[in-house]
């Protein structure tokens, strides 16, 4: 027999510590001009492990009105967190990893912090900003979608880019 679903599964504990997080990430992001390399490097190495345990942690949420659910973050958002990031890391940015989607791919790939972080980012803040609409559509679909972002999209991200920012913290020796 399946679990069956909470209807208030939304707006559960672990849903609202994955808002919390995901909101601090998001306004670190926002100013991170006015933070040292090292301190960006610190921040996420400590918040990444945190918010995939969030992520890991989200309830599976029925959904009664999927078209309400909502993106908000433009393209030139995304590019400012980008170009903030990578402006930040330099010639740190870069770093290979292997498309574990790709079962034949056996070269490693380029990957990029600031790419796959403004990628958290616009997931993240798409979620708070859709929960906080403090409807019962809209804090459904945000905890749907952001659960279901971490299985497709942000929660690998979050881990290829980990193992970079322990390496720079750790072994570098230029931060």
């Amino acid at each position: 027999m399946g679990k069956i679903l909470d209807e208030n599964s939304f707006r559960s504990k672990n849903v609202i510590e994955m808002l919390t997080v995901a909101n601090e990430y998001c306004l670190f992001l926002e100013k991170a001009s006015t933070y040292s390399k090292k301190d960006i490097v610190a921040f996420l190495q400590k918040i990444s492990p945190l918010m995939y345990i969030k992520g890991a942690l989200l309830p599976p949420v029925l959904v009664s009105n999927p078209e309400a659910n909502e993106r908000y973050v433009t393209e030139e958002q995304w590019g400012n967190i980008y170009n903030e990031l990578k402006a930040k890391f330099g010639k740190d940015d870069e770093y290979w990893i292997i498309d574990i989607d790709d079962e034949t791919a056996q070269d490693p790939q380029k990957a990029s912090l600031a790419d796959s972080f403004a990628d958290v980012y616009q997931d993240m803040k798409d979620f708070v900003l859709l929960y906080q609409r403090n409807t019962l559509a809209a804090q459904e679909n945000a905890a749907r979608e952001i659960r279901v972002l971490f299985s497709d999209h942000w929660g690998i991200r979050l881990v290829q880019a980990h193992s970079r920012l322990h390496q720079l913290l750790f072994h570098s020796g230029n931060i």
